[in-house]
């Protein structure tokens, strides 16, 4: 399955944003929360902020393919989706707006292409 090629990549992102995290826990010694820390802030935003958009998007990919999607979506989708993620968290540490945008521009719009790929390739057949 490709799809899963793109969900080490997202496991990879995820651990790079987990270890700025422990970084930032570790510069400040704040162990719990963020103890009002403006870099473990960031850090903590851009981790959650992975975290809640990664799993449903890597479910919509796995999806796509399973249910039969061109693999250049398949590929397009997963590439554009780990750009974006990078693009965004790099920009959430280090406090830049232009890198959000362009990361969520990515992401939302790779959400809403799984969204219509996957109600196009669905086996309609089998529902009636």
């Amino acid at each position: 399955m490709i799809s899963v090629f793109y969900i080490v990549f997202c496991s990879a992102v995820l651990m790079w944003l987990s270890f700025e995290v422990i970084k930032q826990r570790r510069k400040s010694k704040v162990k719990y929360s963020d103890g009002g820390e403006e870099a473990l802030i960031r850090a903590r935003s851009a981790h959650s902020n992975a975290i809640e958009y990664m799993p449903i998007t890597m479910l919509m990919l796995v999806l796509a393919e399973y249910n039969g999607a061109y693999l250049w979506t398949i590929h397009l989708c997963g590439l554009v989706f780990i750009v974006g993620r990078i693009c965004h968290g790099r920009s959430i540490l280090s406090d830049t707006l232009t890198g959000r945008r362009f990361g969520m521009y990515c992401t939302f719009s790779v959400m809403q292409a799984l969204m219509v790929i996957n109600v196009i390739c669905l086996p309609w057949q089998n529902f009636f």
